[in-house]
């Protein structure tokens, strides 16, 4: 097979799977090759395929579904150029069709021989694969059956042309690599301490309409979000208020409401703020929309990340990209603590204090999440029982929600969930 004719379908990474099925492929019928040790590799392959299988949820034809998803992961000048804005012009369409051809013949290939000539009968386990389980370890639900439903175009597109114009509208529609097939990421340091941005695989799936209460809040947020993803103009945004009034779950929302729609969302910790500017150079190129997002958010006395931050924010000679924005949240409203001695020091204190309060101004969008009062806190926990199915006396369910909430730090949407969940987990031991 011609694989190593490929011009730009290339750097599959640390894969081998395809050139070993490629070398089986062009040698199992040459008298010269070891008999012996063709077979072990054929048995490596299937065990690789089959691994991969169950690791990403793929049922059908696992080594069609192993090249669409080598096709949906390839970042290259096409796949970046034409996810999210469809077919492009230019030579380099007849650069990916050349590729597409050699696909082409890899998805058609008929193992039969191969099987009986090699004593491979295991090998037909891999093209109808039915798993235990169809969760993937590595995709959301929707991208894993997609994925596996691209592998059945591909192999009824009777022509490389057709099977061109499939993948590219799968990347118009679901972009391409890890910021096409996931939503959220988080900051790592890999080989050589580079900065790497990487898939986090179970995000929540928690949705708006799941957050009881705060309707004002979660409609600036809405606002705000929705200007950016249209590509309006948005300010950075900061979630501030009490622990446990839903401040992060807002977030984790936003980002389930808005995949489809290209958005995208990054997780750093304070101690990666010195990253900062590496994963701006990444993303700042990408037709997606990122917001860095940096949870329960605060600085000490004596913490200087903050001005890691505010020089991304505004302060830097290179303009933050439009398509990056901040989203924090914070049990804090003025992020930094803010001590005795910097109002003392009569001759810098005006210095130290706006050093550390402009900070907050660089969001121009600020939202209060507060302790709900009693009325609420109970609204929230007879709308929480409802969902469940919680039959219960209205008054002895806010009897004992009250009881719980004085037990376990006070009213918010945190303590309900908590008491919800206990009562739902008595109701399985009964």
């Amino acid at each position: 097979m011609r694989i190593d004719e490929l011009i730009v379908y290339k750097n599959f990474g640390n894969d081998s799977l395809l050139e070993d099925m490629a070398y089986l492929m062009d040698n199992y019928k040459d008298g010269n090759e070891d008999r012996d040790y063709l077979r072990s590799l054929a048995f490596d392959c299937i065990h690789r395929l089959l691994e991969m299988g169950g690791n990403h949820g793929f049922t059908g034809n696992l080594w069609h579904c192993y090249l669409t998803n080598l096709l949906v992961n390839n970042e290259n000048t096409y796949s970046r150029s034409t996810e999210i804005r469809g077919q492009i012009l230019g030579t380099v369409n007849e650069a990916v069709l050349h590729d597409i051809v050699i696909f082409k013949e890899l998805y058609d290939y008929d193992f039969s021989d191969m099987i009986d000539a090699l004593s491979l009968d295991a090998m037909r386990l891999v093209f109808d694969y039915k798993a235990s389980t169809e969760e993937s370890k590595v995709y959301n639900d929707r991208i894993r059956k997609r994925i596996c439903d691209l592998a059945e175009t591909f192999h009824n597109d009777n022509t490389p042309n057709r099977m061109k114009d499939s993948l590219t509208q799968f990347y118009k529609e679901y972009g391409v690599g890890r910021f096409g097939l996931h939503k959220a990421f988080r900051v790592s340091h890999g080989i050589d301490d580079e900065v790497s941005i990487v898939p986090i695989l179970n995000i929540a799936h928690v949705k708006l309409e799941d957050l009881v209460g705060y309707d004002i809040a979660k409609q600036k947020l809405i606002e705000n979000t929705e200007a950016f993803v249209n590509g309006r103009r948005a300010n950075n945004c900061l979630l501030f208020g009490d622990a446990g009034t839903g401040k992060s779950s807002s977030i984790k929302a936003i980002a389930n409401r808005y995949y489809e729609s290209g958005l995208r969302i990054i997780e750093i910790y304070k101690h990666q703020f010195k990253d900062l500017n590496d994963v701006i150079a990444q993303i700042k190129n990408r037709n997606y929309k990122f917001i860095i997002y940096m949870d329960d958010l605060s600085f000490e006395e004596f913490e200087v990340e903050y001005k890691y931050l505010k020089a991304v924010i505004e302060g830097g000679l290179e303009k933050k990209p439009k398509n990056v924005l901040i989203y924090a949240t914070s049990n804090r409203r003025h992020l930094v603590n803010e001590r005795f001695s910097d109002r003392d020091d009569a001759l810098h204190k005006g210095d130290t204090m706006q050093e550390k309060l402009s900070l907050v101004s660089r969001f121009g969008c600020t939202i209060y999440f507060g302790l709900p009062e009693k009325k609420e806190y109970q609204e929230i926990v007879l709308e929480l029982a409802r969902r469940e199915g919680i039959d219960m006396n209205k008054d002895e369910l806010l009897l004992e929600a009250n009881k719980w909430e004085v037990a376990h730090g006070g009213r918010s949407g945190r303590c309900a969930r908590q008491f919800i969940d206990y009562l739902l987990g008595k109701e399985q031991t009964t």
